[in-house]
């Protein structure tokens, strides 16, 4: 007889929700003059996207946002909930929400943001989330907040209300430029403590982590996401297990549009590793979604039918 596989607890992804506009170009960016390429516009913003993923895997979802009292806030609010991620998302009247102006070639993409309304999130919409939905027994935070002043108190506040409510908390890295600008020391400081930080290798390399954790560590497990280069998993060893370092490959596959793998990639561990698997089966399933998101443009699930989203592939 087979045993059935534990179901997540329900997630609450705090962070940013964007407007994409994805090029994909055909050939490198030529400076001062045309580049050829596809335009589309599309949901984005690392917490949102890792929302979407989330709940395209089965996983309960809560996005808890800032988004612009706007047209475009209204579809991407709708878009969201169409893709089956509950919401507690507050709108900022006179404010637009977010947009990010994406470029990729090939495994390499180039972002301006615009953070619009994500700067107006506040602690106090992490407390509502919190009160709203007490059956969240994870808390995932975007790096973003903790990146821009004005979103600071409401990053911090997230992940010391999670662990004041017994959840566990994961933090994504987002971006190096903004870490080193920000310092990488506090930005440590910050998710001191965090049960999964995740980080791509850049970022890793802006905190220091590219070669795993120090001793002592100022977060429980660390995963580093190499592209295609594949993905490592460090855990420091404790009183009661020894060290842990696994590697796992990528998947050979074309690349259509990178904007969102990390998030899928984010999505794919923390619905296994939520669900009890261990690191060598959370690698894989996460390396799956990641596969899956760079065969198509944009940072969200495709959605087949209208029934369901396209992660089927990734998980067999």
């Amino acid at each position: 007889m087979a045993l059935s596989r534990p179901s997540p607890g329900r997630v609450l992804v705090v962070g940013d929700l964007v407007t994409d506009v994805v090029a994909v170009l055909t050939t490198p960016l030529a400076a001062g003059t045309d580049t050829a390429g596809g335009i589309r516009f599309t949901g984005g913003g690392q917490a949102a996207n890792t929302a979407a993923w989330l709940a395209a895997h089965g996983v309960p979802v809560t996005l808890v946002a800032a988004a612009g009292d706007d047209d475009l806030g209204d579809i991407r609010l709708a878009e969201l909930a169409e893709a089956g991620v509950d919401l507690a998302v507050r709108r900022c009247p006179g404010t637009a929400t977010g947009t990010v102006i994406v470029l990729a070639h090939g495994e390499q993409r180039s972002m301006v943001a615009d953070r619009g309304a994500n700067l107006s999130l506040r602690a106090g919409d992490v407390d509502d989330a919190v009160a709203l939905y007490p059956d969240a027994t994870h808390l995932h935070l975007s790096g973003y907040p903790l990146l821009h002043p004005g979103s600071r108190e409401a990053g911090r506040h997230a992940l010391v209300a999670a662990r004041s409510h017994g959840m566990s908390t994961s933090v994504d890295a987002a971006s190096a430029a903004p870490l080193l600008a920000a310092g990488p020391a506090r930005f440590l400081d910050w998710v001191r403590g965090t049960d999964l930080l995740l980080a791509n290798l850049d970022e890793a390399t802006a905190l220091g982590l590219a070669d795993g954790l120090p001793t002592p560590a100022p977060v429980r497990r660390l995963v580093v996401k190499r592209g295609s280069g594949g993905a490592v998993w460090h855990e420091p060893a404790t009183v009661m297990s020894p060290a842990t370092v696994v590697s796992a490959a990528a998947a050979t596959v074309p690349v259509v549009d990178p904007t969102g793998a990390g998030d899928a990639f984010a999505a794919g561990l923390l619905a296994a590793w939520l669900a009890g698997d261990d690191p060598v089966t959370a690698l894989a399933a996460a390396g799956r979604a990641g596969a899956t998101a760079v065969g198509v443009v944009g940072a969200r699930p495709i959605r087949r039918g209208g029934s369901g989203l396209d992660v089927d592939d990734a998980d067999r």
